[in-house]
């Protein structure tokens, strides 16, 4: 199926490893350049952009702190020099503190906060002047926004908070632009892993319809597609990839 990506621009943040990296490597093998932004890991956001070369597109390493509007600015103004334009913005980089509800700090929980939902409002809101009409957003939430999570209640709120972020901006940056949401399951990731903190068994056995925990090209797969053409009457929605966790 041509998702009808070629010769898009994409910029997807969290692009140096896990989900990031497989959604620049996918796009680009559906025919897209790609900004890949990353946070701290330079030499991996490299890897990523070689993938992206060695599928026969363009590459950019952009560093980007998500939870800093200069940061977003400065990256913003980076991607403007190198592509004048994007047609897709995949907010997907984000961070996640393991802590029991009642040992969270409100030191933790603004840090959380701060980059997974405000971060992603305010690349939104500096990246609006370079998203050209037709252009696709996909905002990554997680499902924890709809079950919550006692040991990072800070990181589903936030979540939460993406899912209905993306309903107002779908609303407000509608027809020119969709805005929609995945919210992925637990994933074989750092972040993933971290999470789990040694309970996988336990918890594929007693949560997941699925037996088995998401790889990141799963869950890349469905963020590509609802940031392509072929999705052109998907607006404000959020589509659960979580291997049956949370039945809607």
């Amino acid at each position: 199926m041509d998702l009808g990506l070629a010769n898009k621009i994409a910029l997807v943040t969290g692009a140096s490893g896990g989900i990031g990296a497989s959604v620049a490597r996918l796009i680009a093998q559906e025919g897209a350049d790609v900004l890949v932004a990353y946070g701290r890991n330079a030499d991996a956001a490299e890897q990523t952009a070689a993938a992206v070369r060695g599928a026969g597109r363009r590459a950019w390493c952009v560093p980007l702190d998500l939870g800093s509007p200069e940061s977003v600015q400065v990256a913003v103004a980076t991607v403007r020099e190198h592509v004048g334009a994007i047609d897709v913005l995949i907010s997907n980089a984000g961070r996640n503190v393991v802590t029991p509800f009642d040992e969270l700090s409100t030191q933790e929980w603004d840090e959380v906060v701060r980059v997974n939902l405000s971060g992603t409002f305010y690349l939104l809101k500096a990246a609006r002047p370079l998203l050209r009409a037709g252009s696709a957003v996909v905002m990554v939430a997680s499902v924890a926004a709809h079950t919550g999570a006692p040991q990072h209640a800070h990181y589903a709120a936030a979540k939460a908070g993406i899912v209905n972020l993306a309903k107002s901006a779908a609303r407000a940056l509608a027809p020119d632009i969709r805005v929609n949401c995945v919210a992925p399951g637990l994933t074989l990731t750092p972040m993933g892993a971290e999470a789990l903190e040694g309970r996988e068994p336990e918890y594929v056995r007693g949560k997941l319809l699925a037996g088995r925990l998401a790889a990141p090209d799963e869950i890349a797969r469905a963020i590509v597609f609802l940031a392509s053409p072929a999705a052109g009457f998907v607006y404000g929605a959020t589509l659960d990839v979580n291997g049956g966790r949370d039945l809607r």
